[in-house]
């Protein structure tokens, strides 16, 4: 009989084939999140780039977590497949696994593979594609004044709640071609179907039967936005595909996105070399926003891909439907490809965060990530140029993670104002 597994960090003690295998890591409990950066120096030192994991409930996994494994596994889908079903441990996992929501299978882009994956994210693309940089940073623009003057005369903000996670949700509403009077509603929906102290099967339902109206509606009357262009595509999707398809576009845009800029705002507020290259002039944002990537990505960990065959991936022996989890942030901090220096070498955009090959994020949802992020920085340090902390920066709290990288609130202070942004005449 197996003996019980330790706390979280730990190995677990000897199963029946000991000898043949690594004793497993627990990668949950409430501490496993506290210090990610050491956790995966500890892993990768004990273990190497490949360690044997157990996910909640002690189910069996592989965390990949060196810079070269983690590309070889996102480039080879013929040998690291997407399509869940693969699984072997299925008879392990219960209804309610708290990880069911990222391996519960879906006819969506997300488990799609091969040429039913190319049709669907061709699509995803081409629809995204058709938005104009600038006219996209401008309607983010529009977003981030509106968001500030909420706030802007109070002194006070808490810029997680009140902007970060604000942003994305109403940014990709107007893509979407969403009615401005359904925005708030879709956003308390989204947040809530994000917070286990509230209702979020319930959220979530009402989520998926607003994007069921919404492309109803594109179908009689279509416009430039994203469900019309993927209900014309020549990909020929059907509706329940745009429906799917929408909601996983719009919970990769959402908190990513949003923690991408709550994470370089925390950055800037309590390191100040950063803060000067932030401040440092408008192009500077975007060699700021790629050292949080490298340093502080929003997307830790992501379950994963597959094993087809049998397969040696670093020295460890991965058997057929076994589960990998990427690990983006540990390659990220790899030594072996991490640049040592951001001053000059912060141009390399050669980390993980966005995944790689098949199933990373498509073209060209980084490139308009990052014009959201960009944008929604370079307006709150235009708009509120002398805020600082008004906490100490130790006492800002991590979400107990281990999946993604963000803050429970960032509360700033700073000088009132009821200055109005737009160009009155």
């Amino acid at each position: 009989m197996t003996d019980p597994a330790p706390e979280s960090g730990v190995p677990a003690g000897p199963a029946p084939d000991a000898a043949a295998r690594p004793e497993p890591v627990r990668l949950y409990g409430p501490t496993i999140a506290d210090d990610p950066a050491e956790l995966y120096r500890s892993l990768r030192e004990r273990y190497g780039p490949v360690v044997p994991i157990l996910l909640d409930g002690d189910v069996p996994a592989w965390f990949v977590l060196g810079y070269r494994e983690v590309h070889h596994v996102t480039a080879n889908p013929q040998l690291f497949a997407r399509d869940c079903r693969r699984w072997n441990a299925w008879d392990m996992i219960p209804e309610d696994w708290p990880l069911m929501p990222y391996v519960g299978w879906t006819p969506s882009i997300m488990f799609a593979e091969g040429a039913e994956h190319q049709r669907r994210a061709g699509a995803v693309g081409d629809a995204l594609d058709a938005f104009d940089r600038t006219e996209l940073g401008m309607t983010v623009g529009q977003v981030a004044d509106r968001l500030v003057d909420t706030f802007a005369g109070y002194g006070h903000a808490d810029l997680i709640e009140q902007y970060s996670h604000q942003i994305p949700l109403h940014v990709v509403a107007r893509l979407f071609g969403l009615p401005e009077a359904d925005i708030p509603t879709l956003v308390k929906d989204v947040a809530d179907s994000l917070d286990v102290d509230s209702d979020p099967v319930a959220a979530h339902q009402r989520i998926h039967a607003r994007m069921v109206r919404l492309v109803a509606d594109k179908h009689r009357e279509p416009g430039s936005d994203v469900p019309s262009r993927l209900l014309a595509h020549p990909a020929d999707l059907t509706d329940d595909e745009v429906v799917i398809d929408l909601l996983i576009v719009m919970a990769a845009a959402q908190q990513p996105t949003g923690n991408w800029i709550g994470n370089a705002l925390r950055l800037m507020l309590v390191d100040d070399k950063f803060s000067n290259t932030m401040q440092g002039g408008r192009g500077s944002a975007s060699h700021a926003l790629n050292q949080v990537l490298w340093e502080d990505t929003p997307t830790q960990n992501f379950i994963g891909r597959w094993a087809v065959h049998d397969c040696q991936l670093g020295d460890q022996r991965v058997r057929r439907g076994d589960l990998l989890v990427l690990g983006l942030a540990a390659a990220n901090r790899d030594p072996g490809v991490t640049p040592r220096e951001f001053g000059g070498p912060v141009a390399n955009r050669a980390h993980m965060s966005f995944g790689h090959g098949e199933h990373g994020c498509p073209f060209p949802a980084p490139e308009l990530a990052e014009v959201i992020a960009k944008t929604a920085v370079e307006v709150l340090l235009d708009r509120l140029p002398d805020m600082e902390l008004s906490v100490a920066p130790e006492a800002l709290e991590w979400r107990p993670s281990v999946w993604m990288r963000g803050l429970y609130s960032l509360p700033v202070k700073f000088t009132a104002t009821t200055d109005l942004p737009l160009d009155l005449p």
